[in-house]
């Protein structure tokens, strides 16, 4: 027995669990489709990520959430549908076959028996969700963005508070040391008149930032320019003597030191809030929650009542059904993004990439779950398909040593396929494969030449079928199952190097080549 024999066995061998593996493939991709193994997979991995474990990913909280993220525009866009009907037909029979399956299946926590895994009327979901789609998505589910601006709309407000409580007590010290001065009846008169209609300023630069039309450092610019008009008005009104200079140069230093430097007065008083105080907004037990909640409890300004209502609304829609591992996981986030960061907007912009680089992780380890899964599947796939068609490894080896027509032929075909694909694809190897095959008569299958070399039977014989034959190529479909569920890529890799040791080496490339020609024409 030499070298090319063996090979040429070899080759004939791996070029029929190339042809039985693509066949499978078929299979397991159909079988993919009409379950939707990929989409379930990524949304049960969704879960798992949210919750932080296995055993939470099962609660309530944690798949309303989930739902809530697949029913975001953003992620909703990426599962496009073909329209038209010869494309809705099949489709429709696909997700009536789905759903039988799943009907099968216990309810989900939180759901009935109608709901299927992607949510409420949903037949399918998408098979893959980029990393910045989904942080955004679950950023703008938990409603992030919001909870920073009643976080500021609170704080505004609160420096409101402060900044005209500081101006009346001026006003107050100097009345009660001017108490005894006539001049200052009027005066005082119309100066608490400017400081009511200063106050309606404030709320009105406080209740523009609540409905956005005007951004934090624009509202706090208003406050000054307002708070320099008051301060004019107390000077054309007030005495000309040195207990009203006094007052007044306070009032100015009360400006200059507030309200001067807008950045500064932003950071001093704490008005943007950074991304670890955001998401410790939408946790239960935290200070920030305490606060929030204290500050708008029973105030009746139309701003308060704004940021009370905006506030129960997040509370209702995001942080009440909230599952806590997902609290705790963004705030370990929130700590690690908020220590490279100034600014809120960069807050979030480090928080987005910590979640997309957290999902990333996640969805690495949920890829080779599936692929030990579908591994699985396949080796099933496999074994029923060397059984259906009598894949018998140690009979196709006995009929490939002993056949050398039948060898020949495979081999011919086989080294045909490999050079007329150089790349593994798949659609043009089957192509090919199918060709091949309508000159080859493969030693599988149940047909009486095959029965009569495995067992000694034949459909014409007078004897009962010899079932207990039959275990005789048992250890023979197990080989071919375990063979066929390798991939039909893994079999054209190794065909391809087989073929190429038989034939002495791979042809050189075409650069190569040509350059070896042109030498040899001109006598080098």
């Amino acid at each position: 027995m030499n070298l090319p024999f063996i090979l040429d066995v070899a080759i004939g061998l791996i070029f029929i669990y190339l042809i039985l593996s693509l066949l499978a493939s078929e299979i397991q991709e159909l079988i993919a489709t009409v379950f939707q193994w990929r989409a379930e997979h990524l949304k049960k991995s969704i879960e798992i990520l949210l919750a932080g474990d296995v055993q939470n990913a099962e609660e309530a909280q944690v798949i309303k959430l989930a739902n809530n993220i697949y029913d975001n525009p953003l992620v909703k866009n990426i599962n496009q549908e073909a329209k038209g009907l010869f494309v809705t037909i099949p489709r429709k029979i696909t997700w009536a076959i789905g759903s039988l399956y799943r009907m099968l299946k216990k309810p989900r926590p939180g759901t009935d028996k109608n709901t299927s895994i992607f949510g409420d009327k949903k037949h399918t979901g998408p098979s893959y969700i980029p990393a910045d789609v989904f942080a955004t998505t679950l950023v703008e589910t938990l409603q992030i963005p919001a909870l920073v601006q009643k976080l500021t709309e609170l704080r505004l407000n609160k420096f409101k508070e402060e900044r005209l409580a500081e101006i009346q007590e001026i006003i107050i010290k100097l009345q009660e040391q001017a108490s005894d001065d006539y001049r200052f009846t009027e005066f005082f008169s119309n100066i608490y008149k400017e400081f009511s209609e200063l106050s309606a300023e404030f709320e009105k630069i406080c209740w523009n930032f609540h409905q956005k039309k005007a951004s934090l450092k624009t509202s706090l610019s208003r406050m000054g320019e307002s708070f320099d008009r008051y301060i004019e008005s107390f000077n054309s009104e007030m005495p000309e003597d040195e207990l009203s200079n006094k007052y007044l140069r306070k009032l100015k230093f009360l400006k200059k030191d507030i309200f001067d430097d807008i950045e500064q007065a932003i950071l001093l008083g704490g008005l943007q809030p950074n991304i670890n105080e955001v998401v410790q907004t939408i946790k239960k037990d935290s200070e920030i929650y305490q606060e929030i909640k204290a500050a708008i409890q029973d105030k009746d300004s139309e701003a308060y009542q704004g940021i009370q209502k905006g506030y129960q609304t997040i509370e209702t829609t995001a942080i009440e059904n909230l599952p806590p591992s997902v609290v705790e996981n963004l705030s370990v986030l929130a700590k690690r993004a908020q220590a490279r960061v100034k600014t809120t907007e960069e807050g979030m912009n480090a928080l987005r990439l910590e979640i997309e680089n957290t999902f990333n992780s996640s969805m690495e380890r949920a890829s080779g779950v599936y692929k030990r899964n579908a591994k699985g599947a396949a080796i099933i796939i496999g074994l029923a398909i060397a059984i259906t068609a009598n894949a018998d490894a140690i009979h196709m080896v006995r009929r490939l040593s002993k056949d050398s027509a039948l060898r020949d032929t495979i081999t011919n075909s086989a080294g045909e396929v490999v050079l007329r694909n150089r790349n593994v694809n798949l659609e043009q190897i089957r192509q090919e494969a199918d060709e091949a095959l309508t000159n080859i008569s493969l030693p599988i299958g149940w047909s009486d030449a095959n029965l009569q070399q495995q067992i000694k039977w034949t459909s014409q014989s007078k004897q009962i079928f010899p079932y207990f034959k039959i275990l005789a190529l048992i250890p023979g479909w197990i080989l071919s199952g375990i063979a066929i569920a390798m991939g039909a890529p893994f079999w054209f890799d190794l065909l391809s190097k087989i073929v190429n040791v038989r034939n002495a080496g791979s042809r050189p490339q075409n650069s190569t080549r040509n350059t070896a020609d042109n030498e040899e024409e001109r006598g080098i």
